[in-house]
């Protein structure tokens, strides 16, 4: 999974990059000290993956990935060629998701390229050079398909949805909020890496001060937060400082600084649980004395082609997978045991994965 940080310079993007991450992009107090993309690759936290290890011993230990690109900060224009233009653009479309960060925080020290402190603004300001950038993109491929079309009219449906997604942009609209009528529409949507087709996360970057006060307090997030739920987005708020503080802590002096700020589980945590659930994401295991590993499937995915996730090799081969919950397996200490109680089963093609599942794919190539 991938995700690309955005933002306007200046609300925090780096600085939440280099906490996540610690892959030490620079940041500083003035736009665009993010030239080329920052790429961090971090874990995705599972604690199933410790207790398997405790029980299994394995020579290794591998856990689900998130793979984060910091992209230097946008500017009105952008579409235009203004700032760094269509080369932040062309950054993040192949991103499976955008982390948009918002400035919800007032600090006189930090500037803010427009001189005020105004989220919705902000969000403006980037959904329009999105769509501005789409239109453009958009309308080369109209006009390609309708040259096409001339020798072949099977391409007159594919014609008329992108012509309404690109109406729909001229409107000021995002290319997600068309409404799709069959599976080819949405088909054709999901390949035509828009970037205001991108599912998004708003990052709400707030002070330390706002978690303290409340953040139900903050009319900045507020107004965030009601912007989100209009669009059908998802909302998370952040003080990126903290994350940065708590980055380079243990894992036992994290908990006690969360806890005195009123918080269970890091920003990152919350941005990738929220990430995975945004995207409809969710993890198998495979455990054993060479390896104790988390896979990262979709949502519904059957049985063989979890199976090729691991390598083509057993989706080709696929016979059965032996499954057993991860809860079971835990509770009663070892397979063996949950075999005895006959809660390992033994699934065929048609099985759905489920979030958890410890399996053992049985093939033959």
């Amino acid at each position: 999974m991938k995700l690309g940080i955005i933002g306007l310079p200046n609300v925090g993007k780096s600085t939440l990059f280099n906490a996540i991450t610690n892959a030490g992009a620079q940041s500083a107090n003035y736009p665009f000290c993010t030239i080329e993309p920052n790429v961090g690759v971090v874990a995705v936290p599972d604690e199933r993956l410790a207790k398997l290890a405790e029980m299994y011993n394995p020579k290794k230990v591998t856990p689900a990935t998130i793979e984060f690109v910091d992209i230097a900060g946008l500017v009105k224009g952008a579409s235009k060629g203004e700032g760094l233009g269509n080369k932040f653009l062309s950054n993040i479309r192949e991103v499976d998701a955008v982390v948009h960060v918002v400035r919800c925080f007032e600090n006189d020290d930090i500037t803010h390229v427009d001189g005020s402190i105004d989220p919705l603004r902000d969000i403006e300001t980037i959904n329009l050079e999105l769509i501005f950038s789409d239109m453009e993109i958009l309308g080369r491929r109209l006009d390609k398909t309708a040259k096409l079309m001339k020798g072949d009219k099977s391409l007159a449906g594919e014609y008329a949805f992108l012509k309404k997604v690109n109406d729909a942009l001229g409107e000021g609209k995002l290319a997600k909020s068309v409404e799709c009528e069959n599976a080819e529409e949405e088909k054709l949507l999901a390949q035509s890496q828009l970037l205001s087709a991108k599912p998004v996360i708003y990052v709400c970057n707030m002070s330390e001060e706002d978690f303290a006060n409340g953040i139900e307090n903050n009319e900045n997030y507020l107004k965030v937060k009601d912007f989100a739920e209009s669009e059908g987005s998802q909302t998370l708020t952040i003080c990126a400082e903290t994350e940065a503080e708590i980055s380079s802590m243990d894992d036992e002096e994290k908990e006690m600084f969360l806890a005195e700020l009123g918080l269970e589980e890091s920003g990152l945590n919350r941005l990738i649980k929220a990430s995975y659930d945004l995207l409809g994401l969710m993890s198998f295991l495979t455990a054993g004395e060479p390896e104790v590993r988390a896979w990262t499937i979709k949502k519904g995915t059957k049985a063989p082609q979890a199976a090729g996730k691991i390598h083509s090799d057993i989706e080709r081969g696929f016979i059965r997978a032996e499954v057993v919950k991860y809860d079971d397996l835990i509770s009663n200490g070892s397979l063996a045991a949950c075999k005895d109680k006959g809660l390992v089963r033994s699934e065929g093609k048609e099985y759905i994965m489920q979030d958890g599942d410890v399996v053992l794919f049985r093939f033959n190539v």
